[in-house]
């Protein structure tokens, strides 16, 4: 930010300056701003009126401080001052001054008398410069307010759209969507009074299938149809027939209207009306409508935010009409079917239930000798009980030794009731013990029970259906088992009683041998117990002390992964060899941080686990690379550093870095998999002008970004270099966010063209910025730094907006656009929605789409990945594999991908042209025929001499991309037709 005008000359009334400063400090908009910017030129000259000028958003006209806009004269000054040079203009008495380039703010002044401005403008001082920049921070942060107004406007449409979709798909019936879809449209605007009408033009009839209105004495019935003739020339009539939205109140839609305007119902006060539409024919409308002392005026905003969540709710209403007549015609089926198929399920049924008798006393039998708790214990007996019936609600209840008390060791009940002991009473449980005989009872017997006198009232929830059995060991009863339903449309039957009466058998004789099994180990611990108590309570009491000690202490100063020193541990080293090096000015030491490459991709495709074991090694072999004193230490994460102690020379620091990247780079065996680890470097030389440990670790940090940024597996030594090249990534990150609000981005679109006649049949869409100082800049020259600052992702939907909306506009049906998406897009998992969504916003067919995606970007998350492709081939977008051959991707897993073509890499393209390229032969030759056995296409990149395109055309291949066949360029260069 650079004021176009500069001012030297101080002002004299030091309160006036006070004053004025202050109200600076305070202004917060560029009106209040450009305010004090006229009174500090008034002020300076009695006579002279001044305005601050500057364009409002979207170009459309300017504001200005003053009360009356400038006329035009005054604006043809203001336009010549922001194109001179110098940024000054002047006509006669009126003076026009840039003070601001890029924002286009401008001071306009009207002298007493024609005078040069410029003896006025020397006056002001330096308040002006401070009173520019105050006023660029202004206009940036209304910008800032500006945008965010506009992305929450965005966002609640977003989730609008997605809440339809999700009740578009939802298991609601039609009713409750369509109370869905009227609260998702109250939260875009007034929607009180709402309804939805379905209409058949070429049968002439509507059907009000949603309709709420709060005046509506006779509201319409939802659902009922009836002839469109019978509302004719009302409003919505209007709507339906002319397929356009009507808005505002009786006057306003008269005027609208094509012809008469009738009223049905209770007079609106304002009234807005959309069409819903498909294809360009009317399918229905939506309305909304304020009465009275309420009403709501809707706005044109309104009006296209109805009429675009109108194509949205069509559709949602379509797919669940469509969902419920499908879900019919399963329905018939499956009932037909059933009919058929009942005696052969019955005689299934009746094997499968003896096999799963057999299976469940096994279980329970195998249960008797299990090693678990007894909680454990009764939870497996509730989940085997349950394999032969409905046991949602089960529990087990003992008899106490004394039989005076039920214990109850499980209980499961849907009620949420928790028993674990109660005194014997006259309970379902109870009566169930005393007859000594299993239990079938139905809520009326239970009654029956009650009023003999059998059973007390008081029993708990009542159950519609209660079975329960005794347990029986050697002759006696020992408790019972009971399961019951509160759900009136399940009764136990019979066949239930008969096989929970089986399992019982079982389940009582499992309980007896643990209870025997669990009394004599119970002894032996209780023994065991007190021998250990006395023989080593001292013992343990000292070795604890000691071990927690010497953990502690550990604890403080290492890692815990790695055992090595951590960051506290170093810092106080680096302290120590700083302090050391003040009092040996001549004396040095290196601090080398360093960061395992792509240790993320170790932890996402092989787990934690895996990635610890990787961090350990990597801290066994650092070890190996240094002798005492010097220090290893594991900073964070896959951070690590070694401080060199004592180092005479760079070359000693990095003869070391390069024995460390050596042994990083050996083989290495994890979780089954071998991996080729690498790592990245910084290097700081540290000597007497160090002063604090965070300075060195800054520097050595920095001199790290620098290898990683130039491709990892290499090391960097800080410098001053370095440190200016921060300083200039912090300026790209600002210009990269600017680009972003200012729409600099450009789609650049090389052409894919057939190689035997050179006929053009698509476009491969490439990212290019114009950068307001520096020209144009190609992707290597600032992805990097959008990547390192997160803005990566929204550069790539604006590219995938431009290139795909540029695409819809081009006069070639049968051409289709590549976009390259990288993984981070594919970990996404609203990815493939939001890319639909975007073709449907921009009209671009899916067919004529092909994501490119790398080898490696496949393997963040196989399975989703493959999924994401196959639902979006469903909708008609393909897929590319990009760079193919240069990655690790197994044949097996190429196959099980949903591919349509494959690019070549251009390293093997480029090696046909050379003398001996016989390799590259096979290899091309290879992929090729791979492609065509996988019926997949090819496309050669990197095509740039005739011999390469005569070579790949001799092989076979069919597409091809380079220089050769056109550079990259503005989608408006190939609107003429193709030269071959």
């Amino acid at each position: 930010m650079n004021p176009a005008f500069h001012f030297a000359v101080p002002m004299a009334d030091d309160t006036a300056q006070i004053q004025w400063f202050t109200h600076l400090v305070d202004a917060s908009t560029p009106a209040q701003v450009g305010a004090l910017v006229v009174e500090l030129v008034e002020s300076s000259r009695p006579g002279t009126h001044a305005a601050v000028c500057w364009p409002r958003p979207g170009g459309s006209g300017y504001h200005c401080t003053a009360d009356e806009a400038p006329d035009t004269e005054a604006m043809d000054l203001v336009s010549s001052a922001l194109s001179a040079p110098d940024g000054f203009a002047q006509c006669g008495a009126v003076v026009a001054v840039r003070l601001l380039d890029y924002e286009r703010v401008t001071l306009l002044l009207h002298l007493p008398e024609a005078t040069d401005g410029r003896a006025l403008l020397a006056t002001l001082g330096p308040h002006m410069p401070l009173a520019v920049r105050r006023l660029y921070h202004a206009i940036k942060l209304l910008d800032l307010h500006d945008s965010h107004r506009q992305l929450e406007r965005s966002e609640h449409l977003q989730r609008a759209l997605f809440a339809i979709s999700d009740l578009a798909g939802s298991a609601l019936d039609m009713p409750q969507m369509l109370q869905g879809l009227h609260r998702v449209i109250s939260t875009l605007m007034y929607a009180e009074n709402f309804f939805i009408v379905r209409s058949d033009i070429e049968r002439g009839t509507l059907r009000f299938i949603y309709y709420v209105d709060e005046a509506d004495d006779n509201p319409e019935e939802p659902g009922s149809q009836a002839l469109l003739e019978n509302i004719r020339d009302s409003a919505t009539w209007h709507v339906l027939t002319g397929g356009r939205p009507l808005m505002g109140d009786y006057a306003q839609l008269l005027s609208q209207a094509n012809g008469a305007l009738v009223t049905f119902g209770p007079p609106s006060a304002d009234w807005l009306g959309v069409p819903m539409l498909r294809d360009g024919q009317v399918h229905g409308a939506l309305v909304v409508q304020s009465y009275g002392e309420r009403r709501h005026v809707y706005t044109p905003e309104d009006r296209s935010l109805l009429e675009f969540v109108a194509n949205h709710v069509l559709t949602a209403l379509e797919r669940k009409e469509s969902k419920d007549e499908l879900e019919a015609r399963v329905q018939l089926r499956t009932r037909e079917l059933a009919a058929a198929n009942a005696g052969l399920q019955q005689e299934v049924l009746e094997r499968q239930r003896a096999e799963r008798l057999q299976a469940t006393l096994f279980q329970l039998a195998q249960l008797a000798t299990a090693d678990i708790d007894e909680a454990q214990f009764y939870q497996r007996v509730h989940a085997v009980v349950g394999t032969l019936l409905q046991a949602k609600n089960f529990f087990i209840a003992l008899l106490a030794a004394d039989n005076t008390e039920l214990e109850f060791p499980y209980f499961a009940d849907a009620t949420g009731r928790k028993v674990t002991r109660r005194e014997m009473r006259h309970g379902l449980s109870e009566y169930t013990l005393r007859q000594a005989a299993p239990q079938l009872l139905s809520q009326p017997r239970v009654q029956e029970l009650v009023v003999s006198g059998d059973i007390s009232g008081d029993i708990g929830p009542a159950s519609t259906s209660w079975l329960g059995v005794p347990l029986w060991v050697n002759e006696a009863v020992i408790g019972l088992v009971v399961v019951q339903s509160y759900d009136p449309s399940f009764n136990y039957t019979a066949a239930d009683q008969e096989l929970l009466s089986f399992a019982a058998l079982q389940i009582a004789n499992s309980i007896f041998r643990r209870r025997a099994t669990s009394a004599l180990h119970e002894a032996n611990a209780q023994l065991e117990q007190r021998v250990e108590a006395r023989t080593g309570q001292l013992r343990e009491q000292i070795a604890r002390r000691e071990e927690i000690q010497r953990e502690l202490k550990h604890q403080v100063m290492h890692d815990q992964l790695t055992g090595l020193p951590n960051r506290g541990n170093l810092r106080a080293r680096l302290d120590q060899a700083l302090d050391a090096l003040q009092a040996a000015p001549g004396r040095r030491c290196a601090l080398l941080y360093l960061d395992v490459d792509r240790f993320k991709i170790v932890n996402d495709s092989l787990g934690h686990l895996a990635g610890d074991e990787v961090l350990k090694e990597v801290a066994r072999r650092l070890l190996a690379c240094v002798r005492d004193p010097d220090m290893v230490a594991r900073l964070s994460g896959d951070e690590f550093a070694i401080l060199l102690d004592r180092v005479d020379t760079v070359d000693a620091a990095t003869h070391v870095a390069t024995r460390v990247l050596d042994a990083i780079n050996a083989p290495l065996h994890v979780a089954g998999e071998d991996l080729s680890p690498s790592a990245s470097i910084g290097i700081a030389l540290g000597d007497c002008t160090y002063l604090a440990a965070a300075d060195l670790l800054r520097d050595a940090d920095v001199a790290l970004y620098r290898a990683k940024r130039l491709g990892r597996k290499r090391f960097e030594v800080f410098d001053e270099t370095l440190a200016r090249e921060v300083v200039d990534v912090l300026g790209m990150e600002g210009a990269l966010r600017h680009a972003l609000a200012h729409d600099e981005f450009e789609p650049y679109f090389q052409p894919l063209r057939q190689l035997n006649d050179g006929s053009l049949v698509g476009f491969e869409a490439l990212l290019r910025w114009h950068h307001p100082q520096r020209g144009l800049l190609l992707p290597h020259q600032f992805l990097g730094i959008a990547e390192d600052c997160g803005l990566i992702e929204a550069i790539d939907w604006r590219m995938f907006e431009l290139s795909c909306r540029a695409m819809a506009d081009f006069d070639r049906d049968d051409t289709f656009l590549t976009i390259n998406v990288s993984a981070l897009h594919l970990g996404r998992a609203d990815f493939a929605a939001r890319l639909l969504a975007l073709l449907e916003r921009t009209g671009l067919p899916s067919s004529r789409l092909i994501i490119e995606v790398t080898e490696g970007a496949l393997f963040g998350d196989p399975e989703q990945v493959r999924g994401m492709l196959h639902g979006l081939r469903e909708r008609g977008v393909g897929a590319a594999l990009d760079d193919f051959g240069t990655g690790y991707s197994s044949l097996s897993y190429l196959h099980s991908l949903p591919l349509s073509l494959l690019k070549i890499d251009r390293a093997f393209v480029q090696a046909l042209g050379e003398g001996d390229h016989h390799n590259s032969t096979t290899v091309v030759a290879a992929i090729i025929a791979l492609a065509s056995a996988l019926n997949m296409q090819v496309i050669a990149e990197g095509i740039e001499t005739q011999a390469e395109h005569d070579a790949l055309l001799a092989m076979g291949s069919a597409l091809g991309q380079g220089y050769l066949l056109g550079r990259p360029a503005p989608l408006a260069q190939w609107l003429q037709p193709a030269v071959a």
